[in-house]
């Protein structure tokens, strides 16, 4: 390798370097988890967020692991963030109905509760 003074970035993108195996080849494939069938909730609430509104689905039986697959899966295609609590899946903001036909295409009885 030349002792030659680097300029810019387009200099640093030529170097070369010795000794590295390439990158792995990264897997592509989604992580689809299959449920067993769940009678849930979905609650709308926006008490003790400090007027922040989410969605509530309660009613899981199951491990947490399952339980963050599948708020991961709620989160992803509504495309937004949440998080599990309390054996509780919140997602923020109103998306309650949304949320409702994604659960029912994955084979879930949902029930909606309140407003």
């Amino acid at each position: 390798m030349s002792e030659k003074k680097l300029n810019s970035l387009a200099d640093l993108a030529k170097l070369q370097f010795e000794n590295l195996a390439p990158d792995p080849e990264p897997d592509n494939t989604p992580e689809e988890t299959v449920f067993e069938k769940q009678f849930l909730e979905a609650h709308f609430s926006n008490k003790g967020r400090a007027g922040k509104t989410v969605t509530l689905i309660k009613g899981f039986e199951g491990n947490a692991e399952d339980l963050k697959a599948l708020a991961k899966q709620i989160k992803n295609h509504i495309g937004t963030g949440g998080t599990v609590k309390n054996g509780e899946i919140l997602i923020q903001g109103n998306f309650r109905d949304q949320i409702m036909d994604f659960l029912t295409q994955l084979g879930h009885q949902v029930k909606r509760v309140g407003g």
